[in-house]
């Protein structure tokens, strides 16, 4: 899901000091101040501009000031690392993947602001699993709270290119609808069209990466929740190791993954892929389909009509004993570090930001690659649930609409920790590489999460 190109830092001060505030509600009407922001510069130029159209609307309404930078996902993660370290921090900031890496483990040291007086008037309006996922644990306080204001949320489609699969002489439509005969319905695509020759496609975008740092633990998530063996860590922070479940799921995933590796479906270059290279390899036509976040893929081809409707968005299938199959859902949002110079107007602008309205048209005018943490506003506009358009219906349908659970980090700030020493890519390098048994490489995967979680005791208060 990240970005294919990164542009250089963009970094603006609107400066749009009202004359005189507006009374508006969740606007502050006190003298006008500056805070300081960081915020991750968008896939497309679309989700800068509304971006800066918030922004210049709240400076407007509150005579407040919000002096930002937008950042490439990258830079901006070594940024906020290297702040929270040195307590030289912004006021505000907002990562992609905040809620798996610099969210769970900063709550955890209390160097976060709580969030709860502005999520909890809106708890009934959120969703159920986004406002779950916001919630993480303090180790100093012994108790959760909303350490981010949730307004987006993410899941992981299917994308497919139809000409391809139609080229095979296959149709989208007829795959099956469960897990493993989803996934192996497209391996026949691989050889029917080198045989026409297109030399270098592979039918799956399989991502057994020891590189990550996303992309490689998110298909693992959705393969563990396919397989009944997504409970790791239960919603209380406590591991679960042990339990026959957990241990069946992670076998046949890192069975699945990397048989299809062997197999020649999968480029043999996705054991060093970042989270770039499938976006790369699906745009390249070089993988047939692809199971990624948002739909980032395709937002990227919006304004090549012809590409933009070739390719398909399609949600989970069912598992393999025909049952839905819950999404792990991302959650994204803002959060405030301990130690801003003007947190009062920093929780002002998240108050605002995360406000229906706000979000709703923040989000949509970005191409709705985002989807809205607050159900109300794609029920309520019917941009979101268009049919005329070949991929947000299904994604809506697959992240708000359908069946998501939070993803295990919210959990535990433990797992975030285990995302990033790539347990599961190294599982996969294993077997791929080492000729190790998948239940030996699931063996040892677990015993280092053990070993990571033990550094992570919950004890609620």
């Amino acid at each position: 899901m990240s970005k294919l190109s990164r542009r250089t830092v963009i970094h603006g001060s609107l400066g749009l000091a009202a004359a005189g505030t507006i009374a508006r509600p969740f606007i502050a009407n006190a003298a006008a101040t500056t805070a300081t922001a960081w915020w991750n510069q968008g896939f497309v130029p679309e989700e800068d501009a509304s971006f800066r159209a918030m922004v210049a609307d709240y400076q407007k309404q509150s005579g407040n000031t919000i002096d930002y930078s937008l950042i490439p996902t990258g830079p901006l993660m070594q940024k906020i690392v290297s702040s929270l370290t040195s307590g030289d921090v912004p006021d505000v900031m907002s990562h992609d993947t905040q809620d798996a890496t610099v969210v769970p483990q900063n709550a955890w040291k209390d160097q976060l602001v709580d969030l709860s007086d502005i999520v909890e008037p809106l708890k009934s309006q959120l969703h159920p699993t986004a406002y779950l996922a916001s919630r993480f644990y303090n180790s100093v306080t012994k108790k959760r709270g909303a350490y981010q204001a949730p307004f987006k949320t993410g899941t992981l489609p299917f994308h497919i290119w139809n000409s391809l699969v139609e080229k095979a002489g296959l149709k989208v439509a007829d795959a099956p609808k469960t897990w493993d005969a989803f996934w192996d319905y497209f391996k026949p695509v691989q050889a029917k069209l080198r045989s026409q020759g297109m030399r270098g496609v592979y039918s799956l975008g399989l991502q057994p990466t020891t590189n990550g740092p996303a992309d490689g633990n998110n298909i693992f998530a959705y393969f563990l929740a396919a397989y009944g063996g997504y409970g790791i860590v239960t919603p209380d922070g406590r591991p679960h190791l042990d339990d026959p479940a957990v241990k069946e799921g992670v076998i046949k995933t890192i069975t699945y993954i990397t048989t299809a590796f062997k197999q020649g479906y999968v480029p043999p270059g996705a054991l060093d892929w970042s989270d770039a290279d499938d976006n790369n390899a699906f745009h390249a036509k070089q993988i047939v389909m692809d199971l990624d976040g948002t739909i980032s893929t395709e937002v990227a081809m919006i304004h090549d009509p012809e590409k933009y409707n070739d390719a398909v968005t399609l949600g989970l299938p069912n598992d393999n004993s025909g049952k839905p199959i819950p999404s792990p859902l991302t959650v994204g949002g803002a959060f405030i570090p301990k130690g801003g110079k003007n947190v009062a107007v920093a929780k002002e602008f998240v108050k605002y930001v995360i406000q229906p309205k706000v979000a709703g048209a923040y989000l949509k005018s970005g191409l709705g690659r985002w989807l809205p943490a607050i159900p109300s506003i794609v029920k309520d506009d019917p941009w979101w649930t268009d049919p005329k358009d070949p991929h947000r219906l299904a994604y809506v349908q697959q992240g708000v609409l359908g069946e998501t659970v939070p993803r295990d980090y919210a959990y535990n700030p433990g797992m975030s920790e285990v995302n990033a020493a790539q347990i599961w890519g190294s599982a996969h390098a294993s077997v791929i590489r080492d000729n190790v048994s998948p239940e030996a490489a699931a063996d040892a995967a677990l015993k280092h999460i053990g070993t990571i979680l033990a550094k992570y005791p919950i004890a609620q208060a």
